[in-house]
């Protein structure tokens, strides 16, 4: 079930018998420990780093004291979750280059993100857990008090209990009372707590939530452009297969008619003969453009989707195939056309190279993404660098920021898995009338 973020919680009647007062009361009393443990961990780095600076002992602290903020966020943006689980704050921090210590102190100390992690933790170190503790003290220590007065004045032989140190009371049934006020009060306390923790959210967010690098924005734009390419290809392709679907094919086939009648007409040698022959090419010629019209760009693909597609490859495979399909809906034209040329050359191979008596083709969608498996019994040894064209596929794989992972140790058996990110087409229906 989706969960409402905290900001529009407070505005609907259930807040108070939701969990969201009891998630920003646990944050704030989380504030409290690690605050304290942050604060006694940086005064210890940075007073010992000086010290021992002289001996060179004291580097390794300072370095240390500088990186401070790296686990602080990590805790910070997991402690998130419980006042903001909206959208997770993702870590900005990039792989290094090479493997080992010094790539990967060079890439942190380099990074923005670190010293905004920093800062961070100085705040946080510094200043905000102090506040927090405070509010959390007050919300707790005013109505705590006002709800125990009962207890406080049991312990004192019930003559009198001072109520948070303000004012006494002297019989049971003041007493009483003021706990009830305290009961009244606590629902009304969980407002101002709600509000602390939005803007306590939202200053971690603007703290953590390190802007995309000027980079990573080209990165994007070359992505889309990318992807632009490759619609843009995807209907040429199917504008091609048109043309020659409804042109040059028909054409063909209305030639081969009239080859046929004028070669039932004629009677006499040689002309029959050259008529017979005149015939036979038009028919090899329009079996040769139909299949090249399938290669191009499947008519069952585009009017009825991937799993009706694949389901075409493995009948015209020359290896059996086993298939196990669950695609309950249809997806972008690009995804589509991606996959389903994967398989094509998946299955291509396992004729071609793998010695195989059997194959099997999975296809499911899987959180978010469309996960394809084809598997067979060959002999296995598959390469993407050996002209099999799984190279090529995986390029094209990339392109939908998809993976194609490939197992064939000698002996087998091969497994070709692709995972693809998509979404369902809401346009497109597995029900569609075929496209005209």
């Amino acid at each position: 079930m989706h969960l409402p973020s905290l900001w529009q919680a407070l505005h609907q009647r259930r807040y108070l018998r939701s969990g969201w007062p009891w998630r920003c009361a646990l944050y704030f009393l989380t504030s409290v420990p690690l605050g304290v443990a942050l604060l006694t961990c940086l005064l210890v780095l940075a007073l010992a780093g000086s010290l021992l600076t002289v001996v060179l002992v004291g580097v390794p602290l300072l370095l240390t004291l500088l990186l401070a903020g790296l686990p602080v966020a990590h805790v910070e943006r997991r402690r998130l979750r419980l006042i903001d689980p909206a959208v997770p704050l993702a870590d900005a921090h990039q792989e290094p280059p090479r493997t080992g210590p010094a790539a990967w102190l060079r890439t942190r100390l380099q990074e923005r993100s670190t010293w905004r992690e920093l800062g961070y933790a100085l705040l946080f170190g510094c200043l905000l857990w102090p506040l927090e503790a405070a509010v959390i003290g007050t919300v707790l220590g005013v109505s705590g008090g006002l709800i125990s007065t009962p207890l406080v004045m049991a312990t004192a032989d019930g003559e009198e209990a001072r109520v948070i140190k303000l004012w006494l009371v002297h019989s049971y049934p003041a007493a009483f009372a003021v706990a009830l006020a305290g009961l009244l009060l606590l629902p009304l306390l969980a407002y101002p707590l709600g509000l602390l923790a939005v803007g306590r959210a939202r200053l971690t967010r603007l703290l953590l939530d390190v802007p995309p690098h000027q980079d990573d924005v080209h990165v994007r734009e070359l992505s889309r452009s990318r992807m632009r390419l490759v619609t843009a290809f995807e209907a040429e392709r199917r504008r091609i297969e048109r043309d020659l679907h409804d042109g040059a094919q028909q054409r063909l086939v209305t030639l081969s008619m009239r080859l046929g009648m004028a070669r039932l007409d004629a009677r006499e040698e040689p002309l029959a003969g050259l008529l017979a022959q005149a015939h036979d090419e038009a028919q090899a010629a329009l079996v040769e453009l139909r299949e090249l019209i399938q290669g191009i760009h499947p008519r069952v693909l585009t009017d009825r989707g991937l799993a009706a597609a694949i389901e075409d490859i493995a009948d015209r495979s020359p290896v059996p195939v086993d298939l196990d399909l669950d695609l309950p809906h249809r997806f972008p034209e690009a995804v589509e056309s991606a996959v389903y040329f994967a398989v094509c050359e998946a299955l291509a191979n396992v004729a071609k190279h793998s010695l195989a008596t059997r194959a099997t083709v999975e296809a499911r969608v899987d959180q978010g993404q469309l996960v394809v498996r084809v598997r067979d019994n060959g002999v296995g040894g598959a390469d993407g660098a050996d002209g099999t064209g799984l190279e090529g596929v995986a390029d094209r794989i990339s392109v939908l920021d998809g993976h194609l992972l490939v197992s064939s140790p000698s002996g087998g058996p091969t497994v070709f898995r692709l995972l693809v990110p998509c979404t369902p087409a809401a346009d497109r229906r597995l029900d569609a009338p075929p496209a005209r």
